[in-house]
């Protein structure tokens, strides 16, 4: 049984979208073991989006993760990760599969609506910075 990381993010926490993207997650035989909300400052941010600072599209990354809650999910099931990114589609909603949470939900490459671990180490790590560490 693998563990994933499942982020949804400002604008489907904003849009009321939890419960219809918790409901996707259930139906694709993930679990749920540990569920939470917070808003991340943006040290946090920054942090957890580190692979990505130094690229032109960082800092409208961290603004836009910082501008609301968001609801983070460990899940845990066979074949968890890649189940996942499936279920969640590619970055680019215009690009993501029909029916993809994504492709569903997401306004755009940035506002797309959830993050999802790309492997079991990221996963690993990614868990242990919400699970594990303390945002206020």
């Amino acid at each position: 049984m693998e563990r994933t990381l499942l982020l949804i993010k400002p604008d489907g926490v904003e849009r009321r979208l939890t419960w219809k993207i918790i409901k996707k997650i259930e139906d694709a035989g993930l679990d749920i073991v540990n569920m939470r909300m917070v808003h991340l400052s943006r040290d946090d941010a920054e942090e957890f989006y580190s692979i990505h600072r130094g690229k032109s599209f960082f800092e409208e990354l961290i603004d836009y993760v910082t501008r609301n809650r968001i609801v983070a999910m460990e899940l845990k099931g066979d074949n968890a990760v890649e189940k996942t990114r499936s279920l969640i589609g590619k970055t680019n909603p215009e690009e993501a599969r029909k029916g993809t949470i994504r492709a569903t939900y997401g306004l755009s490459v940035t506002e797309n609506t959830v993050h999802a671990s790309d492997s079991i180490k990221t996963a690993e790590r990614e868990i242990e910075f919400f699970f594990k560490k303390s945002h206020e």
